[in-house]
């Protein structure tokens, strides 16, 4: 399907010669790639969970890297300086887009609203602007007023072998009429009964409504009002392991779907929708003052189902104990114990039961049905189920900003932001799978406790109670936050100096707020928690210097300090109010240094920077081996540096072509070891190794992962009469996979130096080789895309088709994370399967293009 899908869109670029009249455009190669950006950014890196790196879109039209490195590398998931994108900021209308507990935003909020996402103004992390102190990543504010919208009507239709196949679009702006009114509407529909990888689909309908009106005798007012929201099915890919890729012989292999009834059904369907309203007042109160304020609300469901199960085996068709590698070490040779002729065996019946036919690679939910079935006729509680974690938010926020300009030389920004945010936690029971019954109990505290004690009930003010399709069980519980912050900048220029400063303060506070009783803490965990205050605020500045004959110097500084992120303030959310011990602001140092030479010919930028965070905390939950218990896990304390180098360059050969080289060479890692937490399902308590204390985890020099920190880009780009060709060739290294904590525990080092004695040295210092964290694979993409636009008697009409990765290049890895189990069990025996070196890993899709007809009116 995908060869035939990707054969006509190569025929579609051909279209352009059926017309006769040409025009050439400024600006259209832009907004195309535009477009082209936006759909790789919602559709393949920003919207899964399962596939939780984000890219951070930046712009500048001043340096050649920021305006160009959120396109380029975007199909391998690249992040501006590795940073989270919780440090880049992102505005639309003034206010902050953010989610209120993770700090970051969710590109799939405006899925589908190309053309209103077009009008944002972008500030690169010591530039200036006029709606806040800039993030550390940069910051942006999309312009949703309907009256600064192209005005017009715009029909777009595309076809792709990405996430969606098929999508369609109409955008209509009225403009302001003499009455002073404007309106925009777009609507967006995409579709894929299946997409790129096998087993998934996406169903999403976008939607945007906007009026505004001039008010006052010299229209000094002007009010407007919009709604969006984004409602989407989609399925989710997984991640995997090399050995079931190879087994599969598809890099693109997805564990998560398989056939119910001869049809395919996947496990993990994402359902999205977060509509929002937004209001905002511009007054100008002069030539030289105007107001700007905003009211926004907005209420997001998102819930992801997973298949599980209970006192039964894992159904996952990837998991471990179905592999060859559990029957036969296939990494060490002095393994005898697992190195038999009966292992050999068994590492071959596994082969050939795993290559014999793709059904043997999927879930079986025909199987899982029947085992459902069976335990009815015994009355127990099903075996396998299909449940569903929802993480909805009521989000309600304000902003008002005072811009001034006080001279023709310098301007004065002053605001206040306030929020408040209800972020809703549950799991309900999204399918029984054929079976009659399951009581909310923790099963994973059955055998450490009896089972009809308290300890194992998940609400003790509903003991035992029965779960049918749609009920909550679990965990249940809010986590309430409130934030208010007032920020001013200035600018000023000095004949050739530029100078600007920021500064902001404010405060944060949040809370639990329990629905559920647990057993595991009775008295603290239903209702409220205390409440966690944290002042924050810093101060940044910045100067350009214009040295004459188009050499310019960048320098800048700025310091902050954090509230800490909602979600991971609670050690162990799901069972109990307890905050982070220790619990405190982050501290934040950036600095950049910069060089810009310009002329007729070449533009070229250099910029180095160096950011340290200190007191940060991280939270994970998995099932941890040598506990033998799934465990809720809190690191504090962790210190990080990012620091790097950026080149762009720009050299015009001819009138309309333009030869173009970009690189990054950037660290981004732990630069100390942190304290760990972590808690027990099984018991509710935490570990005690240390008397009550922190543990220690051995995780400085862990690099942040899911980007490649080393990344370069060459390209030729040539525009004349309408027509413009751009052909790029990316190269990608240095990509490191999330790494285990529980692998790196001082007392999990010290039990595999027990098992493996390949931990210390005879010094009793720890190996680095015991520490290594995982990599993925880097290499080459070469990416191109080739548009026209042609001028229609009414109308123009564009075309343009990209092609991502031309050379088909499916061993570039673009992420993964290390497996938290052990390579010995409970008692100590050395296993055949390592999860020590079978990481799970993400790759980049083959060879996949979109064409894109968009008929301007």
């Amino acid at each position: 399907m995908q060869k035939k899908l990707l054969l006509a869109v190569l025929a579609l670029c051909y279209t352009p010669f059926a017309f006769a009249q040409v025009s050439g455009t400024e600006g259209q190669k832009e907004a195309t790639i535009e477009e082209s950006s936006f759909t790789f950014t919602e559709a393949q890196l920003g919207e899964d969970d399962d596939m939780s790196q984000n890219v951070t879109i930046i712009s500048s039209n001043n340096n050649i890297y920021a305006n160009e490195v959120g396109y380029l590398f975007s199909p391998v998931r690249f992040r501006y300086r590795a940073f989270n994108q919780r440090f880049n900021d992102v505005y639309i209308n003034g206010v902050q887009m953010n989610d209120m507990e993770s700090g970051q935003f969710r590109y799939s909020l405006v899925g589908g609203l190309n053309q209103q996402t077009k009008g944002v103004e972008f500030a690169l992390p010591f530039e200036n602007n006029n709606f806040s102190m800039t993030g550390m990543a940069g910051s942006n504010n999309y312009n949703f007023r309907p009256a600064n919208m192209a005005t017009g009507q715009r029909l777009t239709l595309t076809g792709a072998n990405r996430n969606y196949l098929v999508r369609g679009m109409y955008t209509y702006n009225s403009g302001l009429n003499e009455k002073g009114w404007a309106y925009s509407a777009n609507i967006t529909y995409r579709w894929a009964n299946e997409g790129y990888v096998e087993g998934t689909f996406y169903n999403s309908l976008s939607y945007f409504l906007g009026v505004e009106k001039l008010l006052g005798d010299q229209h000094e007012h002007a009010i407007s009002f919009v709604t969006w929201g984004n409602p989407t099915e989609r399925a989710s890919q997984g991640a995997s392991t090399d050995e079931m890729y190879w087994l599969a012989n598809n890099n693109q292999y997805n564990p998560y779907w398989g056939w119910q009834d001869g049809k395919k059904r996947n496990s993990r369907v994402v359902h999205d929708f977060s509509p929002t309203a937004l209001l905002t007042w511009d007054w100008k109160i002069d030539d030289n003052t105007r107001l700007t304020t905003s009211l926004l609300g907005r209420y997001s469901i998102y819930k992801s189902t997973k298949l599980n199960y209970n006192d039964s085996d894992n159904p996952q068709p990837d998991y471990w104990k179905l592999l060859p590698s559990s029957y036969y070490d296939v990494w060490d040779e002095t393994d005898i114990r697992n190195r038999t002729d009966q292992n050999l065996e068994d590492w071959n019946t596994s082969y050939k039961y795993m290559t014999a036919s793709k059904r043997n690679r999927q879930i079986d939910w025909d199987k899982l049905y029947y085992a459902n079935r069976q335990v009815n006729e015994q009355g127990a509680d099903a075996m396998y189920y299909l449940q569903a974690k929802h993480n909805d938010n009521l989000n309600i926020a304000f902003s008002t900003a005072l811009h001034k300009q006080l001279t023709k030389n310098s301007i004065w920004n002053i605001g206040l932001q306030a929020a408040t945010n209800k972020g809703m936690h549950y799991q309900t029971m999204e399918d029984l799978l054929g079976a009659n019954n399951f009581h909310n109990l923790n099963t994973y505290a059955i055998g450490t406790y009896a089972p009809n004690s308290d300890e194992v009930q998940y609400d003790m003010n509903n003991p035992n109670a029965v779960v049918r399709e749609g009920d909550r069980f679990g965990y249940d519980f809010n986590i309430l936050v409130n934030k208010a912050t007032a920020w001013t900048n200035y600018a000023h220029n000095f004949g050739k100096i530029h100078l600007n400063a920021a500064a902001k303060i404010g405060g944060v506070t949040m809370q639990r707020d329990g629905k559920m009783r647990n057993g595991m803490a009775p008295e603290n965990s239903y209702g409220k928690s205390g409440t966690a205050k944290f002042l924050d605020g810093g101060v940044k500045i910045g100067a350009t210097m214009n040295l004459g004959h188009g050499h310019t110097v960048l320098l800048g500084a700025g310091y902050e300090k954090r509230a800490p992120l909602p979600s991971t303030a609670f050690v162990s959310p799901e069972i109990n109010n307890d905050f982070v011990v220790n619990l405190d602001n982050e501290s934040v140092l950036s600095s950049e240094v910069g060089y810009q030479y310009q002329n007729a010919r070449i533009h070229l930028n250099i910029n180095g920077y160096y950011s340290q965070l200190s007191d940060v905390t991280e939270y994970q939950n998995f099932y941890f081996d040598d506990i033998n218990s799934f465990s809720y896990v809190s690191l504090s304390g962790i210190k990080k540096a990012y620091y790097g180098v950026e080149v762009g360059m720009k050299y015009k050969i001819t009138s309309s072509l333009d030869f173009m080289a970009l690189g990054t060479i950037s660290e981004a890692k732990n630069t100390n070891n942190a304290n760990v937490w972590y808690m027990k399902s099984t018991s509710g308590t935490f570990n005690d190794a240390n008397g009550g204390k922190p543990e220690t985890v051995y995780n400085k020099n862990m690099r942040e992962a899911g980007t490649p920190l080393t990344a370069a880009s060459v390209g030729l780009s040539y525009h004349a009469s309408g027509w413009f060709i751009d052909v790029n060739c990316n190269y990608y290294d240095r990509i490191y996979l999330s790494y285990s904590p529980s692998y790196r525990y001082g007392s999990t080092l010290q039990g595999r130096q027990e098992v493996n004695g390949d931990v210390y040295d005879n010094e009793g210092n720890i190996l680095e080789s015991a520490l290594a964290q995982a990599e993925g694979k880097g290499g080459f993409m070469v990416d191109a895309s080739i548009g026209r636009t042609i001028r229609m008697k009414h109308g123009n009409l564009s075309i343009n088709l990209s092609i991502t990765n031309l050379l088909n290049n499916t061993k570039l890895c673009t992420g993964g994370y290390e497996q938290s189990r052990s390579d010995y069990t409970a008692s100590g025996n050395v296993r055949a399967y390592k999860f020590s070196l079978n990481p799970k890993k993400y790759y980049a899709y083959g060879t996949n293009g979109m064409i894109n007809l968009a008929y301007k009116f």
